[in-house]
């Protein structure tokens, strides 16, 4: 039996998306929780919690994008053509972020608050949209022959936009929970308070999600709710519940890491969950992972780049997070 290459590939790029969105994923939600601290000291250590790792977060959408463009051309053709609007606009939040990320830092007394305030637009609108293409995704995309057959505007529905609040949701505990791990005293214990409403919110989310994907697509209810398949799965619900309770219990103990580990473990789950109901569809509902991929030697080619540039990538993004470990002081500059 020889690789199969497209299976390796789809690997690759679930990986590169799951580090971006537990990457970038905590650096957005401190812009989403700007608004509930207005003190600049400690807005201050919010930023510089992420300042020297940030950009190199966003390393991760590249090579995923990069990596659906030449190993799955038919997917990436039909996701950026029925998704246009949504991507364009999320990457617009992403560069305004930052841009107010950066300027904030340089800004006069008097136009500082500008720059905040559209830093928390920024990671705003950037999170909203990527839970919107999450939605989408999961609802699927017409397609005939090798085209989007849909409309510009078919990516804008009221479950689009549900996911994309819980995303929102999602991205600040992991913000929330990455700043209990990274700061002290007062800041620690603000994060610590916003602990329990955020959890709540995302298991409401998570409850609602899971009734309404089943309830819109028969093909993912006969998936999670038919014999075996219904024991077989059992554990990623459980284990949700589990990580939640785990997370509350260790914000209440005053832990410092587990939060943080814990909140990583309900988006790794959720991740999972996706990943079973659209299985092994690329574009769903329909088409799968061989059915949109390149040409074996294409693969072949892109694979020698991918094995010599993830590694790098993997050391480089483990020295920095090693170097810029532990907690930030108040004193401390903008790295």
């Amino acid at each position: 039996m020889g690789i199969d290459l497209s299976i390796i590939w789809f690997t690759i790029i679930v990986f590169s998306t799951l580090m971006y969105i537990v990457m970038d994923g905590f650096d957005l939600g401190i812009g989403l929780l700007f608004p509930f601290n207005k003190d600049a000291v400690e807005r201050d250590m919010m930023v510089n919690t992420v300042a020297p790792v940030w950009d190199g977060n966003e390393t991760w959408l590249v090579l995923g994008g990069a990596a659906l463009y030449g190993a799955f051309p038919l997917a990436y053709a039909v996701i950026t053509d029925a998704l246009a609007i949504p991507l364009t606009i999320m990457l617009i939040g992403l560069i305004f972020r930052g841009v107010a990320f950066e300027f904030r830092f340089k800004a006069t007394e008097g136009h500082r608050a500008f720059w905040d305030k559209s830093f928390i637009a920024g990671s705003v609108i950037a999170t909203f949209s990527q839970g919107i293409v999450v939605g989408a995704f999961i609802n699927g995309f017409p397609v005939e022959g090798r085209t989007f057959a849909g409309g510009a505007m078919d990516w804008l529905t009221p479950f689009t936009v549900f996911c994309g609040f819980g995303l929102v949701i999602a991205y600040a505990l992991l913000g929330c929970t990455w700043l209990i791990m990274k700061t002290d005293h007062a800041l620690h214990r603000k994060m610590s308070a916003l602990v329990k409403p955020l959890v709540i919110l995302l298991l409401l989310a998570i409850a609602v999600l899971s009734a309404w994907t089943p309830l819109q697509h028969s093909a993912i209810a006969t998936r999670w709710f038919t014999l075996p398949n219904l024991f077989y799965f059992l554990p990623v619900p459980v284990l949700v519940v589990a990580a939640a309770w785990g997370l509350l219990r260790s914000v209440k103990r005053h832990a410092h890491y587990s939060p943080f580990l814990l909140t990583l473990a309900l988006v790794f789950l959720g991740f999972t969950g996706l990943g079973i109901s659209i299985w092994p569809n690329i574009i769903p509902p329909g088409i799968s992972i061989w059915q949109a991929a390149s040409p074996p030697q294409s693969q072949g080619f892109m694979l020698v780049g991918g094995l010599l540039i993830i590694p790098v990538i993997l050391v480089y993004t483990f020295w920095s997070y090693y170097v810029f470990r532990g907690k930030i002081s108040p004193d401390e500059g903008y790295h």
